[in-house]
């Protein structure tokens, strides 16, 4: 489909989704955002659902502001993969013992490392401006100077909620490895000091939504919270590059006589601040649950733990600011989820993958996500697909 326009207050609002099937608390909160005096542009994703401030499944493009509760917590989060010489016939009949492996390799929920692991221990790892990158954690904000050991520690984790780590065969039976995560508790602290901040300042008082205090150009606050931003950015990318050499790490020596060999890593951010041009004019572009899909961008397009994922190139659509949708995106809230479903609806819906299936996930079930295909559908002139995975283990914080 191509985008249906909503009115809004100072921009209309693209939607690629169907407005009657978006819950009526997303559409107040895109219009909320539509009433923001910097704003300039409001592209919705076919994922689009309910967020803090504002939508996730949203790219909201500024001039001269950035509202750090629309980025939210989860700085930088975002998904890697990678496709392997390895092929379905490679795969053991039981694959209990490949999931057990990863999970002790790649610490999940709110572990972390006894060690910070050095990336130079990895074969092909690039550490390029990793000495550099950890120096500049001098200049972030004070509140959370105190927290740099165990940054270093949650470097190369998991995290818990819908952040994953996956087995996958694409439909010729290739396997690929991918993983979803971003800048665990330094990002969340960071982003929490700053939308604080950015609460208290005169010129949010009078807005619609208090989560969408912004950030203004040419302020001491906004330097700040952009050092902050880019930094915690970084933070998540080496945080995915980390964890898929660990991954790599793991499958190499369990099939040691293959001699795996992996292509380039695919890497992108869906949670995260852009600088971009569009109209002549230089805008900031937050991505809240969207990728980037500029003309030839690779990104990766998420299900749920028990469905599909796509590998995607993008079409390179100004109209949706060069953005695709980051997943299949949350039909019902994890409160929800909870009390409609349970353990054996669990087990059901994640038949044939290797994974948890305790109360501890049933919130990560497929059935609390929209379908996949459907979101797929629905941005064909956003992306092109590449290639459909399946997974066959899934391992949750």
């Amino acid at each position: 489909m191509s985008y249906v326009e909503v009115p809004g207050a100072k921009v209309p609002i693209r939607m690629w989704a169907d407005p009657a099937s978006v819950e009526e608390s997303a559409m107040r909160q895109l219009q909320n955002v539509a009433t923001l005096p910097w704003i300039k542009g409001l592209a919705v994703m076919p994922d689009v659902h309910f967020g803090k401030g504002a939508t996730v499944g949203s790219v909201i493009a500024m001039q001269g502001a950035v509202c750090p509760a629309a980025v939210g917590v989860d700085i930088g989060c975002g998904m890697s993969a990678v496709k392997t010489s390895l092929t379905a016939n490679d795969l053991p009949g039981d694959l209990s013992r490949l999931r057990s492996k990863i999970e002790q390799a790649i610490p999940v929920g709110r572990g972390m490392h006894e060690d910070p692991v050095e990336p130079g221990r990895f074969h092909g790892m690039a550490t390029a401006g990793w000495d550099d990158f950890w120096s500049r954690f001098d200049g972030v904000t004070e509140a959370v100077k105190f927290r740099q050991e165990r940054a270093a520690k949650q470097m190369g984790t998991l995290g818990s909620g819908n952040h994953f780590i996956e087995f996958c065969l694409d439909e010729s039976g290739s396997v690929w490895l991918m993983l979803h995560s971003g800048s665990r508790n330094i990002g969340k602290e960071l982003a929490d000091h700053h939308i604080g901040v950015a609460q208290k300042l005169a010129h949010n008082q009078g807005l619609v939504d208090r989560d969408l205090a912004v950030f203004i150009a040419e302020t001491p606050q906004m330097a700040a919270y952009r050092n902050d931003l880019f930094w915690a950015q970084e933070y998540a990318k080496h945080n995915r590059a980390l964890m898929m050499a660990l991954f790599q790490d793991v499958v190499r020596k369990e099939f040691r006589k293959a001699k795996v060999t992996f292509d380039p890593v695919i890497s992108c951010h869906h949670n995260y601040v852009s600088e971009e041009r569009y109209d002549g004019m230089d805008l900031l572009v937050t991505r809240k649950g969207a990728i980037r899909a500029g003309g030839g961008d690779f990104g990766i397009i998420p299900g749920s733990m028990g469905t599909g994922s796509y590998i995607v190139k993008g079409l390179g659509n100004e109209a949706s600011f060069n953005s695709a949708s980051h997943g299949a995106g949350r039909r019902m809230s994890r409160g929800a989820a909870k009390r409609r479903f349970s353990t054996k609806d669990l087990e059901e819906q994640t038949r044939g993958v290797e994974c948890r299936k305790d109360s501890g996930v049933v919130d990560e079930i497929p059935g609390a996500y929209k379908p996949i295909e459907q979101v797929i559908d629905q941005q064909r002139d956003l992306v092109e697909v590449v290639a459909k995975l399946k997974q066959v283990i899934c391992v949750k914080g």
